[in-house]
């Protein structure tokens, strides 16, 4: 029986990129915002406050990425799978860090959880899209 594995992880060089390049899409979207990334078990690894971006959307921008990457789901697809069960929608979005709604993506490397993107200070729609390009931005895509 094999006790240990060999895992992914990422760098923090691929997370600076990421939010990064989020952040550029939405100045090419013409909207501010916050962008976050941390590693797989949720911790930050990069954080970039647009210009203009609202102060508090800096923390939502983490959570969604602490929920994209503790629940192996992008947020609003989170939010869509529980929509039927309002009990467990509102027990587990009441746990401190959970956003389930749009802007959140798991970031994954050959299959493999690696962290989670998030990104908050747009509208829903714009900060998935920011979210996406900041996927692209390090050569992954949602997988």
């Amino acid at each position: 029986m094999d006790v240990t594995r060999t895992s992914l992880r990422l760098t923090a060089a691929a997370a600076h990129k990421a939010v990064g390049a989020a952040v550029d899409k939405a100045i090419e979207l013409g909207v501010a915002v916050n962008a976050c990334v941390v590693d797989a078990g949720g911790n930050p690894l990069a954080f970039l406050r647009g210009d203009g971006a609202f102060l508090p959307s800096g923390k939502i921008a983490r959570d969604k990425a602490y929920t994209a990457a503790g629940f192996n789901a992008a947020t609003g697809a989170f939010y869509e799978a529980l929509a039927g069960e309002p009990a467990v929608l509102a027990g587990i979005t009441g746990q401190p860090g959970v956003a389930a709604f749009p802007g959140g993506l798991p970031i994954r490397a050959d299959g493999e959880l690696i962290g989670g993107i998030g990104v908050s200070g747009a509208s829903a729609e714009e900060d998935e899209i920011c979210a996406r390009a900041g996927l692209q931005a390090i050569g992954l895509s949602e997988q």
